[in-house]
């Protein structure tokens, strides 16, 4: 059988609770401002809160909108292994030993490029590591690529960077380090997944991607869905930048996708014409897939 509470101690709790409301009724009149309406809040309202437990305090975060619904990325390089050829292994090897000799570095402009944000635009803690990668292709020559990066763009419309550029005959151009936040792809998410850092352009995967172009072909500077593809040495530059990055970030096969399908307004085709065992057959001789 369960004691009774004695009246006393009923009153007791409840002059408490009295007390503490009447407390914090004075301390709102005295240290806050008025509300909207001019007018402060009510001592039933105070008592209110008190029973209900204290509301959030001014400007903690508030939920970010979640990306629109996708369709499952499938990843062409997860599908079934197949040995690579001793050749290819034994090349790749050689020129993974010599890549950062390989790499050359450029400077492009501060507005085409910003810092990995540990807070998205609703005060939330997000993580900045980078965890996808997306291919490209330049559309135009690797040198217009270039210009465009180097060139300030004050406007968030005109602002694009990539932080490696991978030309047909294979030279590694690193455009921004990879600790820095390329604008690759601006309204995009992958696996329902994006940050918001401006409320006013909407949410986007950079903060959290690596960007890699390739150069197109003369015959791809269109916008036809195809072109005659991309050359041998640019997908052995391109596997070696890749398994570097896998390796140092721990980015699994699965998370590297592209252009086409991160773009949320359906803009996007690249890379056009690109070949997903010509990569498979490189990161599999690197040790990096199966």
């Amino acid at each position: 059988m369960t004691p009774r509470t004695p009246p006393l101690l009923i009153a007791l709790a409840g002059a408490s609770l009295v007390c503490t409301g009447l407390a914090l009724w004075l301390a709102r009149g005295l240290m806050t401002s008025p509300s909207p309406s001019g007018q402060n809040p009510s001592l039933l309202e105070i008592l209110d809160d008190v029973r209900r437990g204290q509301p959030a305090p001014p400007g903690s975060p508030k939920p970010a909108p979640q990306p629109p619904a996708q369709t499952a990325w499938r990843s062409p390089l997860t599908d079934a292994c197949v040995a690579p050829e001793p050749a290819m292994g034994q090349r790749l090897r050689d020129l993974s030993a010599q890549l950062n000799k390989r790499v050359n570095r450029i400077r492009i402009h501060p507005s085409n490029f910003s810092e990995r944000q540990k807070k998205d635009a609703f005060g939330n803690r997000i993580d900045p590591n980078p965890r996808v990668i997306v291919l490209h292709e330049t559309v135009y020559g690797l040198g217009s690529a270039i210009n465009t990066f180097i060139t300030p763009h004050p406007h968030d419309d005109g602002q694009v960077s990539y932080h490696v550029l991978i030309g047909e005959d294979g030279r590694i151009i690193q455009a921004l380090d990879p600790a820095k936040r390329a604008f690759g792809a601006g309204y995009s998410a992958f696996a329902g997944e994006w940050v918001i850092t401006n409320r006013k352009v909407g949410g986007s995967i950079n903060n959290f991607a690596l960007h890699l172009s390739l150069e197109t072909p003369l015959d791809g500077e269109d916008d036809a869905p195809g072109h005659s593809g991309y050359t041998q040495a640019q997908y052995d530059a391109m596997a070696l930048v890749l398994a570097d990055w896998m390796r140092r970030y721990r980015i699994p096969p699965e998370n590297i996708t592209t252009h086409r399908y991160v773009d949320l307004g359906g803009e996007r085709a690249d890379p056009r014409s690109f070949q997903w065992n010509e990569l498979k057959e490189r990161l599999i001789a690197l040790d990096v897939l199966c």
